[in-house]
């Protein structure tokens, strides 16, 4: 590795230190700190700049960084890279993001760990390409076919851009699954300060690999351990149903619904471990907000001018959403009569707080869409000053 950086002309993987990068990159820089070493795309509005730092960074690490013909060849790529051993990852927006999804079906039946970065923007197809939206929450969760359940992340700032894409990395080796990052335009082009912490104080998480030949790789515990191919595992990977030991079994229905079964509950019963939630003035709210991605940027402002005029916004920032973060969402239900979910789209995220809110708490949608235009903090306090009077 030594020779190697020298080689490189010793540029170091982890920039440590204080920087003023837009999201993108600090997405591109998490990647590289949480030990990426392979990356597939294709650029596409508003992602492109991820594949475009890591086109220059990733040679002189000892990365390896591909511009393929498509996102169905990428995310097939990235999927290879990982049972060769590597950490891989991939990133896209919009259109991209609807042609991986049977590829990221794939990895979550084979319990792939890898990366999928979906820069929102506004659709449905081509739509207003370099324009912000927040469209894909629920093509995030459910875009698959099959019943199946993968870990979605939002970040809101460039900072959590480089934070949660290593919590990305970490969670996908911790549970083998792919793992979303579900940015937007406005997060992934915002400038603002993104601090590197020294190597040594960034976790960082490695799938468990198998001690003995025999170890079943597809089941037998919870989270099997993964070997890689070429590490002297006999090792069958299929997208077909399958037992343990990667053998098909499609016509068996108990081989079917143990193995999935299993793989919605390495998610779903580890919930609380995996959620990440920011929580506010839950104890003795007038009112509720929900929100994630840059438009809770809008509701921190809101939330200080309602104040000062002396109404307590009790507020629930999803940087998890999947599994969402239930028990919060339905404590604030029990204490407000409403909860207001401000988003970029007609109502996607509004629909599942409406399923685990409390009988007694009124779900409002706050929704905007067209020109990519944010929703601002004075539409959200205007909408809490309305809620509060009727």
């Amino acid at each position: 590795m030594l020779k190697q950086l020298e080689w490189a002309g010793g540029e170091v993987r982890v920039q440590t230190g204080v920087h003023f990068w837009e999201g993108n990159v600090a997405c591109a820089e998490g990647a590289l700190a949480a030990g990426c070493n392979f990356f597939a795309g294709y650029p596409i509005t508003p992602q492109s700049e991820i594949i475009v730092r890591l086109s220059e960074r990733m040679p002189k690490v000892g990365g390896v960084c591909v511009q393929l013909e498509d996102e169905l060849a990428a995310i097939n790529a990235v999927i290879g890279a990982a049972w060769a051993g590597g950490k891989a990852m991939t990133a896209t927006s919009g259109p991209g993001f609807s042609l991986m999804q049977e590829g990221i079906g794939y990895a979550t039946m084979t319990e792939t760990p890898c990366v999928v970065v979906n820069v929102q923007r506004l659709g449905p197809a081509t739509g207003q390409a370099t324009k912000c939206g927040q469209g894909d929450i629920m093509q995030a969760r459910w875009g698959r076919h099959g019943d199946q359940v993968t870990i979605v992340l939002a970040p809101n700032s460039p900072q959590e851009m480089f934070d949660l894409t290593i919590d990305a990395f970490n969670l996908a080796e911790e549970y083998r699954v792919p793992v979303i990052v579900l940015s937007d335009e406005i997060v992934a082009h915002m400038r603002e300060k993104v601090i590197v912490p020294p190597e040594d104080e960034i976790r960082i998480v490695n799938r468990r690999k198998p001690k003995d030949p025999n170890e079943p790789m597809f089941g037998g515990e919870l989270i099997p351990p993964m070997a890689a191919l070429g590490d002297g595992f006999n090792i069958l990977v299929t997208g077909s149903t399958h037992d343990e030991y990667g053998y098909r079994y499609t016509a068996d229905p108990v081989v079917h619904r143990r193995l999935v079964e299993r793989l919605l509950n390495k998610i779903m019963q580890n919930a609380e471990k995996i959620k990440m939630v920011e929580a506010k003035n839950l104890e003795d709210a007038d009112i509720g907000v929900i929100s994630y991605g840059c438009t809770s940027r809008s509701v921190y402002e809101a939330m200080s001018h309602a104040e000062r005029k002396g109404v307590k916004v009790g507020h629930i920032r999803l940087k998890t959403i999947y599994p969402l973060p239930e028990k919060e969402i339905k404590a604030l239900s029990e204490r407000v009569k409403k909860i207001i979910v401000p988003e970029m789209n007609f109502g996607q995220l509004c629909l599942e707080i409406e399923r685990i809110a409390c009988g007694n708490s009124q779900v409002i949608a706050l929704n905007k869409v067209g020109g990519g235009l944010p929703i601002t903090p004075h539409e959200i306090l205007a909408k809490i000053l309305k809620e509060i009077e009727v």
